[in-house]
């Protein structure tokens, strides 16, 4: 009887694959394990084993598996469960959310070898120069790979050289699959077991009397023995003995020392050993701690809704120290890396070494080791803080999710598929471990609070700060005003000034808030308006002044600052717009002897960028701190009392149903880093619209009024929370193609669905990286269901897919578009 596998492969197919195995094999093999599989004609992939069954495919020749690749499953059932139901929400492959999910080290992939041809007949001056240079190189080595002839013939595209020595019979390609993760192993020395007894080791010590520095190293070898009583590396025993490598290397090849390597992980929290001595809560804390433990009881998602500095984190740690005491795992979920690093402190000074943390500015091989712990249920992995990425993990007992600011956008990923929201899917796992979830905001987003006034969602609010802190005084400046009087230094309003030159005088920080990096958005030529663009994308290059270069923030296109206009010639170029850099120019100039750091994009992107800028803030090395929304996000100093929005239109003026929502809890959110302590905060927010509805609601801290107004508008326009939406972009190298591509989609969606359809329409920026773009909103009414809805799309798609002209045209789905 014939065995199969059916196969997740990591690459964006709709099915699974059927592969042969042996009959050990099918007793051996167990769904989640990983196998390397051919495909293609030379292929080799790293596959996810789906099932185990005996129905042979029907189309195809199923091809044998090249080799198994791990003893146990590297991941658990409930994960691919919710990985199916991503791909089928998302509308996305299951191979997709495979390669997404796990981390690059655990997809092996194949790499191709070059070998000499032992049996071709080889006439050398038949070869031409590039050709001969590599069967020169074949001669003195075994085997060369794709890298190390592209630097032999200094080329880059070597496969028409490769091609026809293939034909003239001098080489051979083989594909090797290679493992990328390798364990980290620390070297440690102990005596030689030839010298363990008293007499030996007398004698050895009498031999090394002429030999000082030997004689050092073995006497501070049992110098670390008596102190530690644990294993001694080699490096700790070079710098206790004050001698070098080599010295410990003349031992070792004498075998008085014997080396060995113990292998460890490369993240360790050497924190406290939890002793649970958590902050006492006050009152309004308790009563929401209670009501969050009522929507438990009652199998509900739990919204906390706290004002900023309420004090929230401390009721996550309660609840996380309940589940962690019942032998469960927790995840704590942030939308931000920057947010990570002060939590992290913050945790471990109660649960000590139970925590692992995983994002993308860790290396692969950390978040493998951190992988590898939570599907071992490590001590070390109770307690999970990640990014949005954190979700894939192979929980097997999760008790508890807390996803803090959870209005976040950075919750949903854009690019690439699966275009997932953190927080949904966060939702579905908790149904799936059966495990609590609790969202955290002091803004919750308008879909969160719906659920919760209709009964969906638990609720709890703490609508004090902590410790009876009052809420920073908000001011609104009209930038109007003070420019027609003349009152503005650059950027800056006379008000705002007055306030940091009052703050630097108490010795207390300041925050500047503008949502834009670069120096300015627009470099233009004052004598014929010419401004440069980027030649890939419909936008204009916003210059960075660091480097003095004009930059594309889509594509990362990039050149030097011209000297005169490309268009007229003259001289005279001058900047429009602002960014944060500009902001930090200007007030270097303002504030000459105060010291100013900056926080965006550019300034973060090293692996501990965020780290050293937050810590630096935090000991008050820095007065005052200038950042794009990174800043808004949760963080906590002790000691800022200012904060300053630099230009508040900006985020109220942006083409997006949301835009009103997203600057109301931009804006509290920056706000409510001032005065998180016994003194009231200020918060200067400039404005050339001062009377704005939501600048008004932002001033008195009015949420309910916000949301009653956003509510009242989504209904009459059919957006979320009362609709669903979709959103479809396409995307071609061709305009004409990409327009009547569109067209014909959204005719085929009109004629199903009738109503609700929007577009197709270009997009703000409608060409990236030289390929257009045209989107197609679909608004679901809640009664439709909308299994069915995604079934009709699809099958428009297979019918779009089968016209020649449009097979090239990319289909991008977004679900819960946001």
């Amino acid at each position: 009887m014939e065995h199969f596998i059916n196969v997740i492969l990591p690459i964006p197919l709709e099915k699974l694959f059927t592969y042969s195995i042996s009959e050990p094999e099918s007793r051996f093999l167990q769904p989640g394990m990983r196998v390397a599989v051919p495909f293609g004609k030379s292929k080799i992939y790293t596959a996810l084993v789906f099932e185990i069954h005996t129905t042979p495919p029907e189309v195809y020749e199923a091809k044998e598996i090249h080799k198994i690749l791990d003893d146990t499953p590297v991941v658990n059932t409930i994960q691919l469960q919710h990985w199916r139901w991503i791909a089928d929400y998302y509308m996305c492959t299951l191979g997709e959310v495979f390669r997404s999910a796990m981390p690059s080290a655990f997809l092996l992939e194949s790499e191709t070898l070059i070998l000499r041809n032992e049996r071709g007949e080889v006439d050398e001056s038949d070869l031409k120069d590039d050709e001969f240079l590599v069967y020169e190189a074949l001669q003195h080595q075994s085997m060369l790979r794709v890298d190390e002839v592209s630097a032999i013939v200094d080329r880059k595209n070597v496969l028409p050289i490769l091609n026809r020595l293939i034909e003239k019979q001098v080489i051979l390609l083989k594909d090797e699959i290679y493992e990328q993760y390798k364990p980290k192993l620390v070297r440690y020395v102990k005596l030689g077991t030839a010298y363990q007894s008293e007499g030996k080791l007398e004698e050895l010590l009498q031999s090394l009397t002429r030999a000082p520095k030997q004689s050092q190293v073995v006497l501070s070898l049992f110098q670390l023995e008596v102190k530690d009583k644990k294993p001694i590396k080699i490096t700790d025993l070079e710098q206790m003995s004050g001698s070098s490598k080599a010295v410990i290397k003349t031992l070792i090849d004498k075998g008085v020392l014997e080396e060995y390597h113990i292998q460890v992980d490369r993240v360790n929290y050497d924190g406290t050993a939890g002793d649970f001595d958590l902050k006492s809560l006050n009152e309004h804390q308790q009563k929401a701690l209670d009501e969050i433990q009522g929507s438990f009881d009652g199998h509900k998602v739990a919204l906390l809704h706290g004002v900023t500095s309420s004090g929230k984190t401390e009721v996550y740690m309660k609840l996380i120290e309940t589940c962690i005491n019942a032998g469960k795992q927790a995840l704590y979920l942030l939308p931000e890396i920057a947010l990570t690093t002060q939590l992290i402190s913050r945790l471990q000074e109660y649960f000590g070494e139970k925590i692992s943390v995983y994002h993308s500015k860790y290396s692969i091989h950390e978040r493998v080791e951190v992988w590898n712990n939570v599907l071992a249920k490590k001590a070390k992995a109770q307690i999970v803080i990640g990014a949005r990425s954190a979700l894939f993990l192979p929980y097997s007992n999760l008790g508890l999710i807390v996803v803090d600011e959870e209005h976040e956008g950075s919750f949903k990923q854009f690019d690439p598929a699966p275009r997932y929201h953190a927080r949904d899917a966060a939702i579905v796992l908790s149904n799936l471990h059966g495990s609590n979830i609790v969202l955290g905001s002091a803004t919750p987003s308008v879909e969160s609070y719906y659920n919760s006034q209709t009964g969906k969602y638990g609720y709890a609010r703490i609508d004090r700060r902590f410790g009876d802190v009052l809420m920073p005084d908000i001011e609104l400046v009209d930038l109007k005003e003070q420019t027609r009087k003349r009152r503005m230094k650059g950027h800056f309003s006379e008000r705002l000034l007055e306030e940091i030159t009052d703050t630097l005088d108490n010795g207390e920080q300041a925050i500047l808030f503008q949502n834009r990096r670069g120096f300015a958005p627009i470099v233009e030529c004052t004598t014929c308006g010419h401004s440069p663009q980027c030649p890939n994308c419909d936008v204009s290059l916003t210059y960075h002044q660091f480097k003095k270069q004009l930059r594309c923030h889509y594509c990362g296109h990039h050149i030097a600052l011209p000297e005169i206009c490309e268009a007229c010639g003259s001289p005279t170029l001058d900047t429009k717009g602002f960014g944060t850099e500009q902001v930090e120019h200007e007030f270097k100039k303002l504030f000459p002897d105060a010291k100013v750091g900056r926080m965006d994009l550019d300034t973060t992107r090293g692996k501990y960028g965020y780290e050293k800028i937050i810590t630096a803030f935090e000991q008050q090395e820095l007065d005052v701190l200038v950042g794009t929304q990174m800043l808004t996000k949760g963080l906590d100093f002790r000691n800022v009392s200012l904060v300053g929005i630099m230009n508040a239109d900006s985020l109220l003026n942006f083409p997006d149903y949301r835009a009103h929502e997203r600057s109301f809890q931009l804006l509290t959110q920056v706000a409510g880093r001032a005065g998180r302590t016994q003194k009231r905060g200020k918060v200067i927010v400039q404005s050339f619209n001062p009377y704005h509805q939501i600048l008004k609601q932002v001033s008195t801290n009015d949420y309910l009024g916000m949301f009653k107004e956003q509510l009242y508008e989504r209904e009459q326009f059919l957006y979320p929370p009362v609709n669903r939406i979709i959103k479809i972009t396409f995307k071609h190298k061709n305009y004409n193609t990409l327009n009547d591509a569109a067209e014909w989609f959204a005719k085929g969606l009109r004629t199903i669905f009738r109503a609700g359809i929007l577009g197709p329409e270009y997009p703000p920026v409608a060409r990236i990286r030289n390929q257009y773009l045209k989107n197609v909103i679909i608004k679901i009414p809640l009664g439709q269901p909308l299994g069915k809805t995604k079934n009709s799309i699809k099958r428009i798609e297979n019918s779009f897919n089968a016209i020649s002209q449009f097979r090239s045209v990319r289909v991008i789905y977004n679900v819960d578009h946001i």
